[in-house]
């Protein structure tokens, strides 16, 4: 699921993105974010912000050169676009853009400031001038100000995805997807009355969780990093397997499986293994009959209940009993 937003580059190239690993990186906490980062051999520190970005140049961005040299050479309108990536502001000029830009890439906006200017030396000084094209000449203090002066204008405007994006993300056009799962179906879908796109219950969603970290002592130490990372997901598995349903008119097959499995990938999960990829299909197969879709071929339902056979009754009832244990003990507590 491409999205160009930028059609003005040099040499006449489009800017593309995946919009559904940008939308999981906009929406991911910093234990996600850090289990992604882990998983791509890509370096997890720092806060979540400075972490969401390293992951967005890296994974989403990863084509593009995003030196300061190669900044230095973008156009006006491609700056704007990648800015827009990043979930930062977008306006500004050229010198504002490239400024905004380097310094979200390269500092955390809650360590880069003006007090924090006053503890470094000259050469340090002289340094940010050159990166953020501010005036070279003067003594230490002549070049904290011009420094501060930058930050001061870019207040605000890096550091930090927009709110809006950390809490709805990307408002997708189902459009594409349907269009990628009809073009593999000959088959006219009737309409249904189910509302996929709504999540799933609680107790789907914990069983789901379950199943994709069922056995996981018993696996390879790479399986069980890449079952770990997927799980973190499970919710946003839900929600693609919904948005599939849709496109499909509620049907849910080989095309549908392939379908998920091709999302999750440009997402940045890890999918490449056959266990990992085996298990969330069947988990997905489970979740989009409980939704209510026609499994199989011709809509036979095909048995293979994989959260109701394959996720023991004992971790179901060990995790109710807990549940229960936690009740009673708050009733004791009351009653003393």
């Amino acid at each position: 699921m491409d999205m160009t937003i930028v059609s003005s580059r040099e040499g006449g190239g489009r800017l593309n993105y995946d919009a559904s690993s940008l939308d999981s990186l906009y929406r991911g906490r910093l234990v996600e974010l850090r289990e992604l980062a882990e998983s791509r051999n890509i370096s997890k520190g720092g806060s979540v912000e400075v972490l969401r970005a390293r992951l967005i140049r890296n994974l989403v961005l990863a084509d593009l050169d995003l030196s300061w040299d190669g900044i230095q050479t973008m156009s006006h309108n491609e700056l704007g676009g990648i800015l827009k990536v990043f979930g930062i502001k977008s306006s500004g000029s050229q010198r504002e853009r490239r400024q905004r830009l380097w310094l979200h890439l390269n500092f955390d906006s809650r360590r880069m400031t003006i007090e924090r200017l006053a503890e470094m030396d000259r050469d340090d000084l002289h340094e940010l001038c050159v990166r953020l094209e501010a005036p070279l000449t003067g003594n230490r203090t002549v070049l904290m100000g011009r420094v501060a002066g930058v930050l001061t204008n870019q207040l605000n405007g890096w550091g930090r995805i927009k709110k809006s994006l950390k809490r709805n993300g990307i408002n997708f056009s189902l459009g594409s997807v349907e269009n990628e799962v009809l073009s593999n179906n000959e088959e006219e879908f009737e309409p249904v009355d189910a509302d996929f796109h709504s999540d799933s219950p609680i107790a789907v969603i914990e069983d789901a969780y379950d199943s994709l970290i069922l056995g996981l002592d018993t696996l390879e130490p790479v399986i069980q990093e890449d079952l770990r990372t997927v799980s973190a997901f499970v919710e946003d598995l839900d929600r693609i397997i919904g948005t599939i349903l849709r496109g499909s008119g509620g049907a849910w097959g080989e095309s549908q499986k392939e379908l998920l499995l091709r999302l999750s990938k440009r997402r940045g999960w890890p999918v490449n293994e056959e266990i990992v990829r085996s298990r969330i299909t069947r988990v997905a197969t489970d979740i989009a009959e409980i939704k209510g879709a026609k499994i199989g071929e011709f809509g036979k339902v095909n048995g293979n209940s994989f959260l109701r056979e394959q996720v023991s009754s004992e971790v179901s009832k060990n995790r109710i009993i807990e549940k229960l244990a936690v009740v009673d003990s708050i009733l004791q507590n009351s009653k003393n």
